[in-house]
């Protein structure tokens, strides 16, 4: 279904702790072909906080030899659950939200812009999901299923989707919560779901599945398989003015 096809990678964004003062953090995931294995491609996403509010995040987007193909910036301050955000990607796609007037608006290279109206469930986009899971976190994992609009730009709308949990389970011996998120109504019964899962402990993202907004060379959405193994680390400032400054190059992703 084109409507499931569109959908944005919900990953990006990782559940962090924070001290009282602003730090950086730094974290890796690992993108592969969700049945073969294989590597796609590589991200890596920076995260500014100050206190325990994520306030920025910079993710730089790399093929399996290493050049990096895209970047995207995140902008919390407007919200935490649907913040504004671009992704640009060297091969010629662009995508993101912004606000004007304080209304959410969407855009991508392959549309027009198109302003939000309000919508019945909350309104998440792209690494926002995370900040929406925290928010809900008991009442999901009591088996409480959760209504978001989530934003999709190169749709130029909101897809309602429904969020569930599928339960406790283990990854690499590490106990997680499985959650995964569908269209909602009928339309969900025509196309797969979105599994996400997370540390039971510190509650960050271990693993996504699902189509991402990540295209290959014929423009379609990649699925994956992506991993976040480690830890979240701090780095310092250079590391952001490092990637912010990356040039970004035209590559062919693992296919």
């Amino acid at each position: 279904m084109r409507a499931l096809h569109t959908l944005p990678c919900l990953l990006l964004a990782m559940l962090l702790a924070a001290p009282a003062q602003a730090r950086l953090t730094a974290v890796e995931g690992d993108a592969r072909h969700p049945d073969r294995g294989h590597l796609l491609y590589r991200e890596e996403h920076l995260i500014r906080h100050e206190g325990d509010r994520p306030v920025e995040r910079l993710v730089v987007y790399r093929c399996p030899d290493g050049n990096a193909f895209a970047r995207k910036r995140v902008d919390y301050r407007p919200s935490l659950i649907a913040p504004d955000f671009e992704l640009v990607d060297a091969r010629g796609y662009r995508e993101g939200l912004r606000r004007e007037g304080g209304r959410p608006v969407l855009w991508s290279s392959e549309s027009r812009a198109r302003t939000l109206g309000a919508a019945r469930a909350p309104l998440v986009a792209d690494a926002g999901f995370d900040e929406y899971l925290r928010q809900r976190w008991s009442a999901l994992a009591s088996g409480q299923p959760q209504p978001v609009a989530f934003a999709v730009p190169s749709f130029g709308r909101a897809l309602p989707l429904r969020i569930r949990s599928a339960g406790r389970h283990q990854r690499a011996g590490t106990p997680v919560y499985r959650f995964e998120l569908s269209l909602d109504g009928l339309l969900g019964a025509f196309a797969d779901a979105i599994a996400v899962e997370y540390d039971a402990g510190d509650r960050r993202l271990r693993h996504f599945r699902g189509l991402t907004n990540v295209r290959d060379a014929k423009g379609d959405q990649i699925e994956a398989a992506i991993d976040f193994p480690r830890a979240p680390r701090v780095v310092d400032a250079a590391r952001w003015q490092s990637l912010a400054a990356l040039p970004l190059a035209r590559c062919t992703l693992g296919g």
